[in-house]
């Protein structure tokens, strides 16, 4: 009995309340911080703008640098080279006695700058004018001789075909004529040879004196008295030249332009120049000649560009950048031509004489083609397409699109 009765309790329900089990404060503050975190993250990625992350840059105007020609249209570096310049050294090689001239010193044509050793060439000269005065000597003996026979064979000629003289003493009297008058062929040949040998040793005596071959600025002082100078590179101690003359009026600049560019530039345009020593100084300057070919290792192109003004500041070797500019009427307006502006370069996709850029407007960008004008230090010059004050993208462009949404990162 007590047995059914125990299990009948076991099936009945419980209807008591049950026990709660209290949790720490600690657990419910950290459940509700972790919520305010997902709620603050989940706001904050809704918030934040969406798109391609750029940098941007201003659109600013490119003011023409103070000259009367017009706009820069291309900017090109390159040095101050002298097309006439010439390393002097003495036709033979020979020791130097004297050296007369000293670096900046001016000299003139044919000017004396330096002496070589003349003792053998002396000793040659001496002996070829001596030589002269033998033969000469030679020719006036040959011309009393001559003198001398002529006579006797013209009267034996006579006498001979009178019937008065014997054929074997006319023949005499005739072998003495032409041997005569050979004998003064010889010397009047050996006398012509004497003279261009003594004008030969005279020029050996000549080379031995260097002289400037025009009128320049010594820039080079590369020998002494005492050394050997020779025409040649023999190696050892024997000096090539005595030094370098610099013609200051042939100063020109030469500068490498890109060939995607070259089409900027033709002869006779104007340019300025500025030096590298003195960049305030503009010079004015006009283009000489485009050599016609290419650097192929650097796919630019020579042009020579003249000054149209002297000046002792120019110097060869100096560092020069050249502006190529536009002329000064743009062609059927009558209007000066306009700078342009001026912008980063990598905010533009260039190709030759145009471009693309990528226009910011309310967080998209516009393609936009534009006309380019000079590379400068300052940025990428645009001629035509972009207004002052226009915001475009910079960086890399490759991927932006027409109507790209962008994100403009602070720098």
């Amino acid at each position: 009995m007590d047995d059914k009765v125990s299990l009948l309790n076991q099936l009945r329900i419980d209807r008591r309340e049950p026990v709660r089990v209290q949790r720490p404060r600690w657990a419910w503050w950290a459940a509700a911080g972790v919520v305010v975190l997902l709620v603050a993250g989940g706001a904050w990625i809704l918030a934040a703008p969406s798109g391609i992350p750029i940098h941007a840059a201003v659109a600013r105007e490119a003011v023409s640098e103070g000259n009367n020609a017009g706009a820069s249209l291309l900017d090109a570096s390159g040095y101050v080279v002298a097309r006439r310049q010439a390393t002097v050294a003495g036709k033979i090689t020979d020791k130097v006695v004297e050296v007369l001239i000293e670096e900046g010193q001016h000299v003139e044509k044919d000017e004396v700058i330096a002496r070589l050793d003349n003792t053998n060439t002396m000793a040659a000269l001496e002996q070829a004018q001596a030589q002269v005065l033998q033969a000469q000597a030679n020719l006036v003996s040959a011309k009393t001789a001559f003198a001398d026979a002529e006579p006797i064979y013209r009267r034996n000629k006579k006498l001979v075909a009178e019937g008065w003289l014997s054929v074997d003493a006319f023949d005499n009297s005739q072998a003495a004529y032409d041997q005569a008058r050979n004998n003064l062929a010889v010397a009047e040949r050996a006398l012509a040879v004497a003279q261009k040998g003594l004008e030969v040793a005279q020029r050996a005596e000549d080379d031995t004196i260097i002289r400037a071959p025009f009128a320049g600025v010594v820039t080079v002082k590369a020998a002494q008295p005492g050394e050997v100078v020779s025409p040649l590179s023999t190696g050892g101690f024997t000096r090539t030249g005595i030094g370098t003359i610099v013609d200051m009026d042939s100063l020109e600049v030469e500068v490498d332009v890109s060939e995607n560019f070259i089409n900027r530039v033709h002869a006779a345009q104007q340019a300025t120049v500025r030096l590298n020593a003195y960049p305030d100084w503009q010079i004015p300057a006009y283009v000489i000649a485009i050599i016609p070919t290419a650097d192929r290792s650097k796919a630019t192109v020579k042009v020579r560009v003249g000054f149209k003004v002297k000046d002792q500041r120019l110097v060869p070797e100096m560092g020069a950048r050249v502006s190529f500019l536009s002329d000064v009427e743009a062609k059927g307006t009558g209007k000066a031509a306009q700078p342009g502006v001026i912008v980063p370069v990598d905010a533009v996709q260039a190709n030759g004489d145009t471009g693309v850029v990528y226009v910011i407007h309310n967080g998209t960008v516009e393609r936009r083609a534009v006309r380019l004008g000079a590379r400068t230090a300052d940025g990428q010059t645009i001629v035509a397409g972009l207004a002052t004050g226009a915001q475009v993208a910079t960086g890399d462009l490759s991927k932006l699109s027409d109507g790209s949404r962008v994100k403009v990162e602070q720098e």
